[in-house]
């Protein structure tokens, strides 16, 4: 589905984001999930740091949970936009 939507125009794709306004395109969810993960990163170095008193092991542990966060945010905006519930 996802991948149907960045390769096929909305010609050859009916009922996909490009024809209902009120969706979003999968790259806006990709640089949505980018945007807040850099925020969440910072966030999660800075407590790690505070806790662990180690900056070395706070960027490990942000760099891990800033690859896993981002993938699993992207799926999830992609099944919340698929819920019409609230719409």
């Amino acid at each position: 589905m996802i991948t149907d939507q960045l390769i096929f125009n909305k010609e050859t794709n009916k009922g996909n984001y490009t024809s209902d306004k009120r969706s979003e395109s999968p790259k806006r969810s990709i640089l949505k999930s980018i945007s807040w993960r850099f925020i969440g990163t910072i966030d999660t170095i800075i407590i790690s740091w505070l806790v662990t008193g180690t900056l070395t092991l706070a960027f490990s542990i942000g760099f891990i949970e800033l690859i896993t966060k981002m993938v699993l945010y992207f799926f999830h905006e992609r099944i919340w936009n698929n819920i019409k519930w609230g719409k």
